[in-house]
């Protein structure tokens, strides 16, 4: 007996499937078992049947139709079965649940209150995505409460604000667009956070930001909001470079940056950061206090000043971050479908309900956040910092990758072309879009903004790919952004139960890594090129400072060698660009397989790497022979 439990995820099971064009044929030449090898292995994509007419009933709108939506049951609550969205997944009735209700596309008629109900469910399916950011941010560059807070409500609302533009697909003439058309919302990427941590460790080496000496001796890095300014200026210059690649061909893009290449990127962004961010978050706090100094105010985390402040890795703060985790798993189990896709936020609730009764929680954040902010309440110098300019463009490299990925997910998940002109459009408009983005979240006192892929698993389950609900989220976004106080609120998550959900947030990217690299044929060639990308990238995280002294033999270089010296540094310490430059220089130089010596690879995995000459051995053989003649 089937589980209905499982339903949601796969409810697109009852629709029709067609294969996408992603099927190679078997050369003619070779045997009829190999080629039926070969076929088998061949990894295809399905997708559910699109929506033939997805504005067959959208109506245009005036004062009458308004009307009868807000004043109509009909209007309000359609057909749509909201006890199947809102029941949880309990024992004793997983045999009761209702059916999966009908599919909305994207531009068909939408009850109102199923578009604000799943509005709120993809804005809160982001919301831990969207607070980490300037949390670490802040944390990083140790930046004053009132600044901590205007960073995260200055994050909601760009998201808000540039989701818009993502959705509406405007035509700027010819075959080009700006924006996918689709539910596609953004967010601050991981790659960003992960590069700005080498740019910001640079900047205290260097003496870009303040480094103070306490009176035993030991130092402690002081508050550096200008190096944030450096890289708000750094990346509106550097995403010049993701709007032009938006015009070359996706086709083009998708030779030069195939799965192989994006999923070790993606794995190991997710990798770097649950190392410099999630677990030590989780052990009290990703400061100094980390290493444990015996004096100072980091000698407890997440300072001497705390409420209850705690040695670095004590079992409390650990048992804190475990209790989060467990949430998120149990939510999972027993969840129903609107809450497994806020399962973070949970985690996150139920943490901060258990460490505020422990006394955990500062709330100094929550009263000196202000009633009503709004973006430029606070600002930061805008500059460009040299050094960081080639790793902030390989950020962008990598932002296009994601972005090509995240809008085919899109695009599946809500039934429209996943082929043709019309999808090759969306790649277009979205990844110009995303440098556009890049440009204006720098202006708006924000990192890059890039697409972001949580929402796909909402449209699925949800069965609602519709843009007003899009729209929604992004309502929600900026409220959630311009109510300062919601920001002290996520500004009081104690650092163990932030460290839980956020591990488990990267633990997610690398998943997503590992899953894109599923997608290869694992030929001998692919699994060559992984391995040499992931001793590189495997080594940065292992020993972070495995190039630090690379240059020390360059005696009294001038200013602008330095600043090039300190740019390769910052990319060959960057985990996932180190990888990822590797991946994409052995794509680009390995000759491609023979087919025929794929074929007999398949056919004799046993002999594929053992290291045996097979002409030597035919040879060998005939030899033999004639001595017996």
């Amino acid at each position: 007996m089937s589980d209905d439990r499982n339903s949601p995820p796969d409810v697109l099971k009852d629709e029709p499937s067609q294969q996408s064009s992603f099927v190679t044929t078997a050369p003619p030449y070779l045997p009829p078992q190999i080629v039926t090898m070969m076929n088998e292995s061949t990894p295809t994509t399905e997708q559910p049947a699109p929506i033939l007419d997805p504005t067959s009933n959208k109506r245009p709108f005036n004062i009458a139709n308004a009307i009868k939506k807000v004043t109509t049951k009909d209007g309000w609550l359609g057909d749509y079965d909201f006890g199947w969205l809102c029941m949880p997944s309990l024992p004793f009735m997983r045999n009761k649940r209702a059916r999966a209700p009908p599919f909305y596309a994207i531009d068909q008629q939408l009850p109102l209150m199923l578009a604000i109900i799943c509005g709120l469910q993809h804005s809160l399916a982001m919301l831990a995505g969207l607070i980490t950011p300037p949390i670490i941010f802040a944390s990083a560059l140790n930046l004053d409460g009132p600044t901590s807070s205007y960073m995260i409500s200055a994050s909601l609302i760009s998201c808000g604000i540039l989701s818009l533009v993502q959705m509406s697909r405007l035509h700027l003439g010819g075959r080009f667009y700006l924006g996918t058309g689709l539910i596609t919302v953004v967010g601050t990427s991981f790659a960003t956070l992960s590069t700005a941590f080498s740019i910001f460790a640079a900047m205290y080496k260097n003496g870009t930001c303040p480094t103070i000496t306490n009176a035993d001796g030991t130092t402690t890095q002081g508050p550096c909001p200008d190096a944030f300014g450096y890289l708000l200026g750094t990346s509106m210059v550097c995403s010049f470079l993701e709007m032009g690649l938006s015009f070359v061909p996706p086709t083009r893009l998708r030779k030069i940056f195939p799965p192989l290449v994006t999923g070790t990127v993606i794995l190991m962004i997710g990798a770097s950061l649950i190392g410099s961010s999630g677990v030590l978050n989780w052990g009290g706090g990703s400061n100094d206090c980390s290493s444990r100094p015996t004096t100072g105010i980091f000698e407890l985390c997440p300072t001497i000043f705390a409420p209850r402040p705690l040695p670095w890795g004590s079992a409390q703060f650990l048992g804190l971050g475990f209790l989060s985790f467990v949430a998120i798993i149990l939510t999972e189990i027993f969840g129903s479908p609107f809450l497994k896709n806020a399962s973070i936020i949970v985690g996150l609730v139920v943490g901060c309900i258990v460490a505020g009764a422990a006394g955990y929680i500062d709330g100094s954040s929550i009263t000196t956040a202000p009633k009503i902010t709004f973006l430029w309440v606070h600002t930061f110098k805008i500059r460009v910092y040299p050094q960081a300019i080639l790793p902030m463009l390989a950020v962008y490299i990598s932002l296009a990758m994601e972005a090509i990925g995240d809008i085919a997910a899109s695009a599946d998940a809500s039934r429209v072309a996943v082929d043709g002109p019309e999808f090759d459009s969306r790649i277009q408009g979205g990844v110009l879009a995303d440098g556009v983005g890049g440009f204006l979240s720098a202006l708006f006192t924000n990192p890059p903004l890039s697409i972001f892929a949580q929402n796909n698993g909402v449209i699925v389950i949800t069965r609602c790919a519709n843009r007003t609900a899009g729209r929604w989220c992004c309502a929600f976004l900026i409220f959630f952004g311009v109510i300062g106080k919601i920001s002290g609120v996520f500004l009081a998550i104690p650092n163990p139960v932030l460290g839980g959900v956020t591990t488990f947030l990267f633990a997610t990217v690398m998943t997503s890594g590992i899953r894109v690299l599923s997608l290869i044929s694992w030929t001998r060639r692919d699994r060559f090129i992984l391995a040499a990308a992931l001793s590189f990238g495997v080594g940065d995280l292992l020993v972070p400072t495995w190039y630090a002294h690379l240059f020390d033999g360059v005696h009294n270089p001038s200013a602008g060698l330095q600043g090039l010296l300190d740019s390769i540094t910052i990319i060959l310490e960057t985990p996932f660009l180190a990888a990822g430059i590797v991946a994409v220089l052995l794509n680009g130089i390995l000759p491609k397989e023979d087919p025929r010596a794929r074929a007999i690879e398949m056919a004799d995995p046993e002999g594929q790497d053992n290291g045996v000459d097979h002409g030597q051995e035919h040879e060998s053989a005939d030899e033999k022979d004639k001595g017996r003649m």
